[in-house]
């Protein structure tokens, strides 16, 4: 008995502390990732940084996403196009993005 309320115990800690995400309207996230389209919906597409590929978003973990942009957003990623993009999101749009992105299928 004891054995199992160890791993219980340390999954609940776990959920409590994890930081918690506005739920997010994918409606809302179509219109604002319009922009995003130029660098992130091109096939193969590289920029500035010559040696960069540009990641196809569409269908990652929207939990991921959220922790991607706010991460441009508070200088914790380093990418100046990325920064630039994330600073101008509120917290809830960063949300709509990351909603409307993982309900697209990945792209191959």
């Amino acid at each position: 008995m004891k054995r199992n309320l160890l791993p219980a115990a340390s999954l609940v800690l776990a959920l409590a502390t994890a930081p918690a995400f506005a739920k997010g309207d994918p409606e809302k996230g179509k219109a604002l990732f319009y922009t995003c389209t130029g660098c992130h919906g091109i096939a193969d597409y590289k920029n500035a940084y010559p040696t960069y590929r540009v990641p196809k978003v569409g269908g990652q973990n929207e939990a991921y996403l959220v922790a991607a942009l706010t991460g441009y957003k508070t200088g914790d990623r380093s990418h100046p196009t990325m920064q630039a993009q994330a600073q101008s999101f509120s917290d809830q749009e960063i949300a709509d993005i990351a909603a409307y992105l993982s309900s697209l299928k990945p792209a191959k």
